[in-house]
């Protein structure tokens, strides 16, 4: 389906002051009919009495071809079942009266700006908000489609990583319709399309990484292990999940702008595990570093004693200084030295 745009003419002011000329026409022969027609037995009184009837009864219809665009609108028209155009540019339009509207998921709201129903969401469903309420049916449907981009925000998922370990993550896509032709006739709901679409590209490219950086794992499909992460590369991560959306909407013209993670974290029933073994690695390499930084000091020691010749020692006596050392670089107390105050021997 290829979009067509008009370009008609913003002539709806002029009909509309047309119409409204046409419609006090039709009264004033209403009028004069029933003066010449009833009152004085005039047989063309009795005829301009029911043409004005006539007009009075059938002149609201050309009113329904006019059509009033705000920017970043557009209005997708059929007639009789026919696809013949879209209005994009703001102004007051007038059309074939017998144009109807088209626009399927104008009723459909998604958890997102510009477009939430009073905030009130379908818990654990894909589609936060589902279609309006009886409260609402009575009104007429807006067929308008907007053109601005919007933020369509989803429910947390939880996927398994490429470990297995259950993560939640949430992303919000920033998206717009640039071809509506498509956008209404290509799918179902363009909305709704969206939204599954969304959830399955997260699916897809979360399975992928790890939550962190893991051995031997290989993110990008090259066959070499590499330090993707889903916590160190939420950049990258967002980027591929922003294509993967992209590749399914391109048909429903849909442009994806942007998609960004939102929230990431493990899953409810693992994270006190997973902090207890963060934590523990973090202390390991806490705990080398200052091993390796008290053995260097051990060693500078050593050396400078043996250069300026300041004690001599022997191997045994090293052995018990460099432990004393340790013991005191390496303490998660403060040392509490015991004075000799003898001989060392």
């Amino acid at each position: 389906m290829k979009e067509i745009v008009l370009n008609n003419k913003k002539n709806g002011m002029a009909m509309l002051l047309l119409i409204v000329l046409l419609y006090l026409a039709g009264v004033a022969l209403m009028v004069l009919g029933g003066i010449f027609g009833f009152d004085k037995g005039q047989g063309w009184g009795v005829a301009l009495f029911v043409v004005g009837i006539i007009w009075v009864g059938i002149g609201w219809f050309p009113a329904l071809g006019l059509k009033v665009l705000k920017p970043q609108e557009a209005l997708v028209l059929t007639l009789f079942g026919k696809y013949v155009g879209t209005l994009k540019e703001e102004g007051f339009y007038f059309v074939n009266p017998f144009c109807v509207a088209v626009n399927p998921a104008a009723k459909t709201k998604l958890n997102q700006s510009g477009d939430v129903d009073g905030g009130n969401g379908a818990g654990g469903a894909t589609l936060n908000a589902l279609l309006t309420g009886s409260a609402q049916s009575a009104q007429m449907t807006n067929k308008k489609i907007s053109l601005k981009a919007m933020t369509l925000s989803n429910s947390r998922q939880k996927i398994n990583d490429c470990l297995g370990n259950p993560v939640e993550i949430g992303i919000a896509v920033i998206w717009k319709v640039t071809d509506t032709a498509k956008a209404v006739f290509n799918v179902d709901n363009y909305k709704e399309y969206l939204s599954l679409q969304c959830d399955s590209a997260v699916r897809n490219i979360v399975r992928i990484y790890p939550y962190d950086v893991a051995p031997g794992v290989d993110t990008t499909g090259d066959g070499v292990a590499d330090e993707g992460s889903l916590r160190g590369s939420s950049e990258l991560v967002a980027q591929r999940i922003r294509d993967e959306i992209q590749q399914k909407v391109a048909e429903a013209g849909i442009q994806i702008v942007e998609a960004r993670i939102t929230y990431l974290a493990y899953a409810p029933e693992i994270a006190a595990v997973m902090l207890q073994r963060q934590q523990a690695s973090a202390i390991i390499d806490a705990r080398k570093m200052i091993v390796d930084g008290a053995v260097g000091m051990v060693e500078m020691a050593l050396e400078r004693l043996s250069e300026n010749h300041t004690v001599e020692l022997d191997e045994e006596r090293k052995a018990a200084m460099v432990s004393n050392l340790l013991v005191v670089l390496c303490g998660n107390r403060d040392a509490q030295p015991v004075v000799n105050s003898g001989s060392l021997y």
